[in-house]
């Protein structure tokens, strides 16, 4: 199932891309951002419906899980007589610590995706540091057992072999996660058959260094996410780290990263190369600056994302919404990490 290296997918450049060439395991490319807001995804999608607030699982603390449920408006909330609807599973950032399904920022990544034709679930999890690793992978992974449950496929068209994720920043690294953990079929369990991730960071056994722009040491982030008191050594560290449980029944992955961003490019350079080591085929866009996460979604980002699902999870020409040509505000406070 690996896709092999082609002289054509080399060459394929941006225009081509644009045009219809789709991404392939092999590629790697160096963008341009284009002018934009700092999160260009901000647009408003009112024909897309949401669902919100939805039960997914229950935590073993007791505490519920929710999620907000995005529809493609061609295949909507009861229109079971259509084809089976892939869906991605869509996991907000925040340094593992704050961050929501339903705020400005990723309730736009969803009805984005969504306008795409995907059903996406924006899913909340448990946060650090009252809740360590693996309690936010538990939950995600939860998600996605909730996707192939048989009332929901039934209840909302779901096609339950083809589910994919979407996160960035600490977002990306449980999407990550959710791609790199288990082994074989990627059509049962919380298995995944297709991963993108913006920024995420994959190798938490030490402190990552950040940027002078970054105004906290990351290092205590990665305490607070794996309970850890130290880092070298510590099991739950390496466990909360993709790069460590890559095999060759890996997923394909989309791999974005700023190169100047507080997330060390070499994070994602060096999970690529794992990646790539075993067979799995790689999509990776480095983007020039310092945007991070969703920030670095502009038009040709999104159009390369979309591209990679389609391709990966097997979804043919939809009709599209088009949002309004107006980005909404957000405040950068409440912009996930």
């Amino acid at each position: 199932m690996r896709t092999a290296p082609t002289l054509l997918a080399s060459a394929c450049a941006l225009a081509l891309l644009m045009a219809g060439c789709s991404p392939t395991g092999d590629d790697s490319e160096r963008v341009e951002p284009t002018a934009q807001p700092v999160y260009p995804v901000l647009r408003t999608y009112p024909e897309v419906p949401v669902i919100e607030d939805i039960e997914y699982g229950v935590a073993d603390d007791g505490q519920p899980l929710l999620l907000d449920a995005c529809f493609p408006t061609d295949n909507g909330i009861d229109d079971l007589e259509s084809e089976p609807r892939p869906a991605i599973v869509s996991i907000h950032g925040g340094s593992w610590m704050r961050g929501d399904k339903a705020n400005l920022n990723w309730r736009a990544v969803c009805q984005w995706l969504a306008s795409e034709g995907f059903v996406v679930v924006s899913v909340n999890y448990r946060l650090a540091p009252a809740s360590v690793f693996p309690a936010q992978l538990d939950d995600v992974s939860q998600a996605v057992g909730w996707l192939r449950d048989p009332v929901t496929v039934e209840r909302y068209n779901l096609d339950p072999d083809r589910i994919g994720a979407f996160g960035g920043s600490a977002g990306g690294n449980l999407a990550a996660l959710l791609g790199t953990a288990g082994t074989g079929d990627w059509t049962s369990g919380s298995r995944v058959a297709a991963v993108a991730e913006l920024s995420g960071p994959t190798d938490l056994r030490e402190r990552i260094p950040t940027t002078d722009s970054y105004n906290q040491d990351f290092g205590d982030v990665q305490l607070a996410y794996t309970g850890c008191a130290e880092l070298a050594g510590c099991a739950a560290a390496a466990a909360a780290s993709p790069i460590t449980s890559v095999d060759d029944s890996d997923p394909p992955f989309f791999v974005g990263h700023s190169v100047d961003e507080f997330i060390p490019l070499s994070q994602s350079d060096d999970f690529v190369t794992e990646l790539r080591s075993v067979g799995v085929p790689v999509t990776y866009v480095t983007v020039e600056g310092s945007l991070h996460s969703i920030g670095m979604l502009d038009a040709a980002m999104q159009q390369r994302i979309v591209a990679f699902f389609r391709d990966t999870l097997s979804l043919n020409a939809v009709t599209r919404v088009t949002p309004p040509d107006a980005d909404a505000d957000a405040d950068a406070d409440e912009a996930s990490q």
